[in-house]
Parts: C-alpha cells; sequence; structure tokens
C-alpha cells in the first residue's frame, strides 16, 4: 500500500507540473509568442526589394545585416538597417511588406521608399 501512496503522489506532482507548464504558454493575449519567454519580443517577417542608381531591382535579405545569431527583429531596428541600406549608396530605394509578430498579435508592415510603416 505503501507503494501505491507513493505512485499516487508522483503521478499527481506530474499532472500538476504539466499543467502548469502548459498554461505558462497562455495567459496573455495576442496569437503568437503567449510564451512568457517571447512575451516581450517583436519578430518582423519581411520581403524587401532594393532599386539600385541603375534601376536594377534585387531582393534585400535583411537577416544578412543583423548580427550573427540575432533574429528578433523590430520595427525600429528595420528601420535603421533600412537607413544604413539608402545611406550607404547600395540601394536608392527599398520597398516590400511583411508582418509583425508580437505578444499584442500580428499587424502588417509595409516598407515604402525606405520607410517602414505600420
Amino acid at each position: 500500500m505503501h507503494g501505491s501512496v507513493l505512485s499516487a503522489v508522483q503521478i499527481t506532482a506530474t499532472l500538476a507540473l504539466v499543467a502548469w507548464m502548459i498554461t505558462g504558454f497562455t495567459p496573455l493575449p495576442g496569437r503568437w509568442l503567449r510564451w512568457k519567454m517571447f512575451c516581450r519580443a517583436t519578430f518582423t517577417i519581411v520581403q524587401l526589394s532594393g532599386t539600385s542608381k541603375d534601376g536594377r531591382t534585387e531582393p534585400v535579405n535583411i537577416y544578412d545585416h543583423l548580427s550573427p545569431g540575432s533574429f528578433i527583429l523590430g520595427p525600429p531596428q528595420l528601420q535603421a538597417i533600412l537607413d544604413h541600406l539608402t545611406r550607404s549608396d547600395r540601394y536608392d530605394r527599398i520597398d516590400g511588406h511583411g508582418r509583425v509578430l508580437s505578444a499584442d498579435g500580428e499587424r502588417s508592415v509595409k516598407v515604402r521608399d525606405g520607410r517602414v510603416v505600420l
């Protein structure tokens, strides 16, 4: 009987731990990033195309300009990278569209002539 009591306590503790871990993913509003570890993170997923001075258009991978291992990119950081790319005369114009994901949910984002528009 002693073994069955211990087993019942272990099962109860395990179920309580699992329930606590599952609820840790769901308390914040929004569709994305409900886990508390990501509740203050903002991710921007964009498709950009840059137009050079001679009129050529090519895709721009904004993540090539982040620090190695970085993947969190909010609108202010995106704007800073766009400013760098246009000031360095690499591109005359950068345009695109995408999504901003945060604990508040999803929003559309557009890039027009090198400016982030939410």
